[in-house]
């Protein structure tokens, strides 16, 4: 498998880690404090990820949509944190940081991506939409501090 693959199944795979997350994190929240954005963030996470997965599977390769370990892990850190401190602006900082880790996953794929490929566009302007997500969640916690 070349890089180029690997970097886009571990993009996809991100996407739908994280998804998972926010479902979690959606349900967890109970109507209240950030579910707008968790369900923004669901509803982006599905839609680049179904992107993506049309990409590989153009290129003849499998599509796996249930994640990797660290979904569950990130499921049960989302359910501990609802409980113990609840789903509030609190939370922005770390919706952040892993947002701006998923960046760094499009910033690999592009990267490994030849410019020619057919999913170069796709890659960017789904960077760019979660760079906007990551303004609107830094701009929501100025806000609430």
């Amino acid at each position: 498998m070349t890089d180029h693959v690997d970097a886009l199944k571990s993009l996809h795979t991100a996407l739908i880690d994280s998804r998972n997350g926010y479902d979690e994190a959606l349900e967890d929240a109970e109507g209240k404090g950030l579910t707008p954005l968790f369900r923004d963030m669901i509803a982006l996470r599905n839609e680049h990820a179904d992107q993506l997965a049309g990409h590989l599977r153009a290129m003849g390769e499998m599509v796996d949509g249930e994640g990797s370990f660290m979904s569950a892990l990130h499921r049960t850190v989302i359910s501990l944190r609802a409980v113990l401190t609840g789903l509030d602006e609190s939370v922005l900082p770390g919706l952040i940081d892993g947002e701006e880790r998923i960046v760094g996953y499009y910033d690999q794929a592009i990267e490994e991506s030849p410019s020619s490929a057919p999913e170069c566009g796709t890659l960017v302007k789904q960077r760019e939409a979660v760079r906007g997500k990551i303004a609107e969640m830094k701009a929501k916690h100025e806000k609430a501090a």
